[in-house]
């Protein structure tokens, strides 16, 4: 069993996409351990995102990712990181494969729907940043 974060970015909550993408993960059939939604502050999501500070598009990361709420999710299954990466789709949603959720509902790179840890290591820390143990439900 295995745990990765997946965000539903600002972008697809006020598109109105939060029961779309958990219909996604369910038919995937990943378990939600872990929901709840919030707007990150702009500490916050620096914080999480400070591997890419010194990367050009830092600033409107930022920005977008406090410009509204999110919705943060632990999701949980047999190689859930894996999985849930295929199901998101690749990064642009105009590279996306037909039936991922940014293909099916991403704008751009950056307003692409939703977020997922890449490797076991960032989803420890990623979980970790946005969730106590007690919140996570086995």
């Amino acid at each position: 069993m295995q745990r990765t974060l997946a965000i539903i970015k600002p972008d697809g909550v006020s598109a109105g996409h939060i029961g779309k993408v958990i219909a996604h993960i369910e038919r995937e059939g990943l378990r939600i351990a872990a929901m709840r939604m919030e707007h990150l502050t702009k500490g916050e999501a620096e914080g999480f995102y400070d591997v890419h500070r010194d990367k050009p598009f830092f600033p409107s990361l930022v920005s977008f990712m406090t410009e509204g709420p999110c919705v943060l999710l632990v999701l949980e299954g047999e190689n859930a990181i894996e999985r849930w990466r295929k199901l998101m789709g690749a990064t642009d949603p105009a590279k996306a494969e037909p039936g991922t959720i940014r293909r099916e509902m991403g704008t751009n790179i950056e307003r692409n729907v939703v977020h997922g840890s890449d490797a076991p290591g960032t989803a420890a820390f990623e979980v970790g940043y946005f969730f106590r143990g007690c919140e996570i439900h086995y």
